[in-house]
């Protein structure tokens, strides 16, 4: 392992998952991930089986963790956590910002602290997601930026909702205050739910 420091990065944060199948890659932004022992690295992810990434993670036993800093943008959660993958290349027009590592899994080098390269060593099915137990096999430090709290998105990344009194948008927006993925169209549904979290329309808010 490059650097075991990079594990210290996995006590709090938001993270960019990514794995590779044939010759597709893709992630998506997780925000459960722990270590569990030392001897040897090992750590936990709980992964949505709604989001592409985690059928790639499923059948090749392998992923890469790029730890999102303090100085990661929007548009890289954007990126990364609200649309899907299956049918867009989330690394397209993206890739001087990437490294693929020697399991040849892209990783995400802008705004990001560290990385860690993984290896599953078994699964737990818990409905609607799947608990991923993995030894770290390679990680490094890339900054030493604070990671994101879910809090510093909130208060310092994510755009603020509409003032009161403001001219209407163009194109209406939604973002749901659980896992950020963003919804638009002329009016939000009362029985909407979140397809990446499953959570109803009483947790979104309007963006500007």
């Amino acid at each position: 392992m490059k650097n075991p420091k990079a594990m210290y990065a996995l006590s709090y944060g938001l993270f960019v998952l990514t794995a590779r199948q044939g010759e597709k890659d893709n992630g998506c932004i997780i925000n459960t991930a722990a270590q569990v022992t030392t001897t040897p690295n090992r750590i936990t992810i709980t992964v949505n089986k709604s989001n592409y990434t985690h059928d790639m993670v499923l059948a090749t036993g392998q992923f890469t963790l790029s730890i999102l800093s303090e100085q990661a943008d929007f548009a890289l959660f954007q990126r990364f956590g609200f649309q899907s993958g299956r049918d867009t290349d989330k690394f397209e027009g993206f890739q001087q910002h990437t490294a693929r590592g020697e399991n040849g899994i892209l990783r995400v080098t802008q705004g990001t602290s560290a990385w860690l390269s993984c290896k599953v060593v078994s699964t737990l099915d818990l409905g609607t997601h799947t608990l991923f137990l993995a030894d770290v096999v390679d990680g490094d430090v890339l900054s030493n930026v604070p990671s994101v709290t879910y809090a510093y998105y909130q208060a310092n990344i994510k755009p603020k909702p509409q003032a009161a009194g403001a001219a209407p948008a163009a194109k209406k927006r939604w973002v749901c205050t659980v896992c950020g993925y963003v919804y638009e169209g002329d009016f939000l549904p009362d029985d909407f739910i979140c397809p990446l979290c499953k959570h109803p329309a009483s947790d979104f808010e309007p963006l500007a």
